[in-house]
C-alpha cells in the first residue's frame, strides 16, 4: 500500500524509521515537512531523507508544500502527523478534508482535528467510501481505540477514567515519592525531555482534556467540545497536598473522567488509593471503561514517544491495508 506522510517532527520521523526497516507492505510515495517536501511514485528513499532532514532540517524541494504533496501524489492513505492545533485545527484540519475528497484513507494522531471536526471529516471519509483512524491521538501505544471498536463490540460504555497525560504523571510521581515541589519536580521533566518549555498544554490539563473530548465523542457521538470540559490542572498543587494524601494512604493523579448517566465531564487532580488501577507512575497512560457487560476493563501503556505513537499509527495503517487489499 502507497502512503503519504506529512509532518517530520519526532513522531513523523519514527513513523519513517519504522515503515523503512520493518517489510509491512507500505511504500511511502509523497513527504512533507513544514518547508518542504518530495514525491516519487515508484516510492522514496526513506533512509537518505531522514538523513537530509537530520543534516539540512528540510526533507525535500522548498518549492513543493505539504499541500502539494496531498492533492499530487500517488498514494492510498495520508498520514498526518503535524503538530496539534487545539485552537482551530489548522493546517491539519485542511489536510485531512483534502485527502478524504481524493477518496484517500487518512490516519492521524493530530488530536486538533478530531477533537474540533471529528463529526465532519468521519461524514467526508463516509461519504467518499474511506475510513479516518485516530488510534495515536489517545494514550499513545495504548490500543484504546482498537479495544473500543473490537474487544468490547457488543458492551455498553457506562463511563471513563483515565491518566491521559504522561508529563503530569511524571510530575505528581516525583513530588510523591521524593517529596519534589512542583517548581522542581517540572524542571526535572524538562531537563528529562517530559515537558516543553512552556508546560502549560500539559499541566492545565488542556491536553487531558482535549483526549477526553476524542473518546466522549467517540463513545457517544455527544458533539461535545473542549469548552465541555470542566478542567483543573495540576499547577496549583503543593508538596503538602501530596504529603496529606500520602498519610492517608493515598496518592494524587490527575483524571480525566466522562460519566454522561451523571452529566460529568472533567479533568482535575484527584485523590486515590495506592493499590487503584489508575496509580501508574512515570509517564504511563492508563485509562479504566465501565462497561455494561465486561464491567470494568483497565489499559496501561506508554501514552508518548516517538516509536509509541508510530505503533499506533502503523496499527491504523495495516488495518487499513488488510481492508484495502479484501476490497480490490
Amino acid at each position: 500500500m502507497k502512503v503519504a506522510l506529512i509532518g517530520m517532527g519526532s513522531v513523523g520521523k519514527g513513523v519513517a524509521g519504522v515503515i523503512a526497516r520493518k517489510d509491512l507492505g507500505l511504500t511511502i510515495t509523497g513527504i512533507a515537512d513544514s518547508t518542504s517536501g518530495c514525491v516519487d511514485p515508484d516510492g522514496l528513499d526513506i533512509a537518505n531523507l531522514l538523513l537530509n532532514k537530520s543534516k539540512n532540517g528540510c526533507c525535500g524541494d522548498r518549492q513543493i508544500s505539504a499541500m502539494d504533496v496531498i492533492k499530487k501524489a500517488d498514494y492510498d492513505a495520508l498520514i498526518e502527523v503535524t503538530p496539534t492545533n487545539a485552537l482551530t485545527g489548522e493546517p491539519a484540519i485542511g489536510y485531512i478534508k483534502t485527502a478524504l475528497l481524493r477518496k484517500k484513507h487518512v490516519v492521524t494522531s493530530n488530536k486538533g482535528p478530531i477533537a474540533l471536526a471529528y463529526k465532519e471529516l468521519h461524514a467526508l471519509a463516509h461519504k467518499n467510501g474511506v475510513v479516518l483512524r485516530y488510534e495515536a491521538t489517545v494514550a499513545g501505544a495504548v490500543p484504546v481505540m482498537h479495544t473500543l471498536e473490537h474487544g468490547l463490540a457488543g458492551n455498553e460504555i457506562l463511563a471513563l477514567y483515565g491518566v491521559l497525560n504522561g508529563t503530569c504523571n511524571y510530575i505528581l510521581t516525583r513530588m510523591a515519592d521524593e517529596g519534589l515541589t512542583y517548581e522542581q519536580a517540572l524542571l526535572e521533566a524538562r531537563e528529562m525531555g517530559y515537558a516543553e518549555a512552556d508546560p502549560t498544554y500539559d499541566v492545565q490539563g488542556i491536553d487531558a482534556a482535549i483526549k477526553l473530548v476524542i473518546l466522549a465523542n467517540t463513545i457517544w457521538g455527544n458533539g461535545v467540545r473542549l469548552n465541555d470540559v470542566d478542567r483543573t490542572g495540576i499547577d496549583l498543587l503543593t508538596a503538602d497536598a501530596l504529603r496529606l494524601a500520602e498519610e492517608e494512604g493515598c496518592t494524587i493523579r490527575l483524571i480525566a473522567e466522562a460519566i454522561p448517566r451523571k452529566h460529568i465531564l472533567r479533568v482535575s487532580p484527584r485523590i486515590l488509593g495506592k493499590n487503584h488501577p489508575l496509580v501508574v507512575d512515570g509517564t504511563l497512560n492508563a485509562l479504566t471503561l465501565e462497561t455494561d457487560l465486561a464491567k470494568e476493563i483497565t489499559l496501561i501503556g506508554r501514552g508518548a514517544g516517538s516509536t509509541e505513537t508510530a505503533s499506533a499509527i502503523i496499527g491504523d495503517l495495516l488495518f487499513i491495508k488488510d481492508r484495502y487489499a479484501r476490497s480490490t
